[in-house]
């Protein structure tokens, strides 16, 4: 599923491949999550006072410009932002000897781990990439009788959310009616152990609206105990995709369950995209809320009834612009191969591309303007492909059309 951030940075980083510097003037600086937003203004400093030295007069100018533009750019924010900060800036002029230095910037959706400053003929953007990848997101759950640990999956990053410990005594081998009370009372510290991870699994999943699973795991009996248990929410316990046995709790236990657990996540993206197409071609049987083909899915964008965009991961169009010799103008949608065999209709004169834009980009930034969801749909299954087959693009709705 495409959220807006990614979408946002997905454009961003368009923009940014496909710019060339002429010489080494493009500046890429990544502050990283919790650094010292004042080390990184120390330090694109010291890059100026460097860049005084570059030979060249007109590149040096570029880039001494470029990192000011930078300095003043971070000055404008109090601290680091809570996942950090990625700034570009540039000389972006077509003509050689003049001057357009521009700047990007904005906060990544997740945490940037990485301290980056580069200058060079290109922008730096690999840390970018990872993060627009499409990312599924898995609650993780931990436990054994002395401790728990509750964290999440996103994409191939595992993050602890919650770690805490219990009261629960160990085993004793005291024999007779003390041992009976004793195993009582280890029972109900137990029972209420387990309650708290419920509860406090299942607040941290509900707040995550993008979760597609959940994974138990731990060495011993207690997890599937635990399940058997009513200490889960409802919605939550529909979401448990299965149960491993982990010899670890604490981070190297989550890293454990999402080792153990690659059938388990393989078959819930599978399960996920099978679910929706299920839903889109029984709503297609039935003329229920839910249209295919560009056309029929753009009228429905335009008045916000869209709630779930599909697109086939196969789809390419590109809304064109197109001019012919003697001046008139025909906008249309087309694949790669016909944008330049275009004839003008009225005078039969070769038409020549003026601007172009991914099909995908407009759709899917109509979508997310109306609060809808993208998904995009692979090819790999009979579903995929018979949806492919259909226009590769549709829509789920919120209500009739």
């Amino acid at each position: 599923m495409i959220t807006q951030e990614t979408f946002t940075l997905k454009k961003m980083i368009k923009e940014l491949e496909s710019i060339k510097g002429r010489h080494t003037e493009l500046v890429s600086v990544f502050v990283s999550a919790g650094s010292n937003l004042q080390d990184s203004i120390d330090q694109v400093k010291n890059e100026q006072s460097t860049a005084n030295n570059i030979k060249s007069k007109a590149n040096r100018k570029n880039v001494v410009d470029a990192l000011e533009k930078i300095i003043q750019h971070l000055r404008t924010f109090r601290k680091t932002p809570k996942n950090g900060l990625v700034v570009f800036s540039g000389n972006v002029s077509e003509n050689e000897g003049k001057t357009n230095i521009k700047l990007w910037s904005m906060e990544p959706p997740i945490e940037l781990k990485k301290k980056v400053y580069w200058c060079d003929q290109v922008f730096i953007l690999d840390p970018l990439y990872e993060m627009v990848k499409e990312k599924e997101i898995y609650g993780l759950i931990v436990m054994d009788s002395k401790e728990a640990d509750i964290g999440f999956l996103t994409g191939k990053r595992i993050e602890s959310v919650l770690h805490f410990d219990s009261a629960v005594p160990g085993k004793t081998t005291k024999g007779g009616y003390s041992q009976m009370r004793y195993q009582h009372v280890r029972e109900a510290l137990l029972n209420d152990f387990m309650k708290k991870i419920g509860e406090n699994a299942s607040k941290i999943f509900m707040k995550e609206k993008n979760l597609k699973g959940v994974i138990v795991g731990g060495p011993g009996p207690n997890k599937e105990i635990f399940m058997k248990g009513e200490h889960l929410t409802d919605m939550v316990k529909r979401k448990v995709l299965g149960i491993k046995d982990v010899s670890y709790t604490g981070e190297y236990g989550l890293e454990e369950l999402v080792n153990r657990s690659e059938d388990l996540l393989k078959e819930a993206s599978l399960l996920h995209e099978k679910e929706l197409l299920e839903k889109f071609f029984e709503n297609l049987r039935k003329d229920g809320n839910v249209v295919y083909g560009l056309e029929n899915t753009k009228k429905v964008l335009e008045i916000g009834a869209v709630d779930s965009l599909l697109i086939s991961e196969n789809f390419e169009l590109w809304h064109a612009t197109l001019r012919c010799q003697t001046g008139h103008d025909k906008i249309t949608d087309l694949i790669e191969f016909d944008l330049d065999k275009q004839k003008c209709e009225i005078c039969n004169t070769n038409m020549n591309l003026i601007d172009k834009k991914e099909v995908v980009e407009i759709i899917t930034e109509k979508t997310l303007e109306f609060g809808g969801v993208v998904e995009l749909i692979s090819v790999d299954t009979r579903q995929g492909k018979q949806f492919e087959k259909i226009g590769g693009v549709g829509a789920l709705l919120r209500y009739k059309v």
